[in-house]
């Protein structure tokens, strides 16, 4: 017997973890490369397991199973109003879903474009989502700055300090949304995109250096602030990444900026007194969180940074970066380049 229950865990926990993601997979994974826009009705009092089918035989969705248990775990199976869709065949199984449960009325299938750019912090997307229509700022505040109970949705999430909002999470993109869609759901939109910018190699490789998601997110947001170069943001990301393991302040002015919200080239004297946590010339260390939205170049530099035996780096009004290996190094740079 013991033999016996030996062998059938060889099997089956192999095969439930098999399952398990494949049906993440199947659940977050856009269904198709091609935009093509498929009309899709869902006739009156129309069960959710026929629904389900009818999305699969219509290609959009990887899987009617998958589907029709999301569905049923959400409690949403009698919720997928009846209606005529016009829906993009890129789009994930969890955003077919939610589609369906807000309905076809209203104006719904009306889309428009919106693009986030990547650096942007709350401060801008509020405003940007305001200029669009999508409420007011406050409005936007209120889904991403208090924690909602979806945010259990999302794994990545998981490694957030509790008194954190999302900011660093949205990722920078051009969405595609429709015109009367809740600010909800166009942050549902950004996160499922995160999710899948942060493929399983890189959250394991994050894993790996002993690092958490919000600790890479911090430090890259800084360097989607500094320098605009791959090549240059796996450079910062060494510099920074040695003045952490050498106690040095990261001395970062897009931190400093973050708090005055000036935007200065180099921050005043004064600017860097402040007395704020996210002030990386007061307090070593990383901030308490991401300053900005970063775009996945400056993440890869963060999770996989240049080696170099600089200390110092300065970027110049005409966006070359130079670097410096001692601090006196460093000061002539800055009165060469920054007068």
């Amino acid at each position: 017997m013991p033999k016996l229950i030996k062998y059938l865990i060889l099997i089956i926990i192999p095969a439930l973890l098999t399952a398990a993601g494949y049906y993440y997979y199947a659940l977050n994974a856009p269904n198709s490369k091609s935009g093509e826009i498929k009309t899709f009705v869902i006739q009156p009092k129309q069960g959710s397991m026929v629904i389900s089918r009818e999305l699969k035989k219509a290609g959009l969705v990887k899987n009617w199973v998958v589907f029709e248990l999301y569905v049923w775990a959400k409690g949403a199976s009698s919720l997928l109003q009846p209606g005529e869709y016009d829906l993009p065949k890129n789009l994930t199984a969890k955003e077919i879903a939610r589609i369906l449960s807000r309905g076809a009325q209203n104006g719904a299938l009306k889309e428009i474009t919106l693009t986030f750019i990547e650096g942007w912090n709350n401060n801008d997307y509020a405003e940007y989502l305001n200029k669009q229509g999508f409420g007011q700022p406050e409005d936007f505040f209120a889904i991403v700055q208090k924690k909602q109970a979806w945010w259990e949705d999302y794994d990545f999430l998981q490694s957030r300090p509790l008194d954190r909002g999302l900011e660093g999470y949205l990722f920078p993109d051009t969405y595609r949304v429709y015109k009367n869609a809740a600010i909800k759901e166009i942050v549902q939109k950004m996160l499922d995109n995160f999710g899948r910018k942060l493929a399983p190699e890189l959250r394991q490789e994050i894993a790996k250096q002993g690092k958490t998601v919000h600790e890479i997110l911090t430090l890259a947001s800084i360097i989607e602030k500094e320098v605009s170069l791959p090549a240059d943001r796996k450079l910062v990301a060494g510099i920074f990444y040695r003045r952490l393991k050498n106690n040095i302040g990261l001395q970062s002015d897009a931190t400093v900026n973050y708090i005055t919200q000036k935007g200065a080239v180099q921050p005043s004297w004064d600017d860097t007194r402040i007395d704020s946590p996210y002030n990386t010339y007061k307090y070593k260390g990383l901030p308490p969180g991401p300053i900005s939205h970063p775009g996945l170049d400056a993440i890869l530099a963060a999770i996989y940074p240049a080696g170099n035996p600089y200390m110092y780096f300065l970027t110049t009004p005409a966006g070359e970066v130079i670097y410096s290996r001692t601090y006196e190094e460093h000061l002539a740079a800055k009165a060469k380049y920054l007068k």
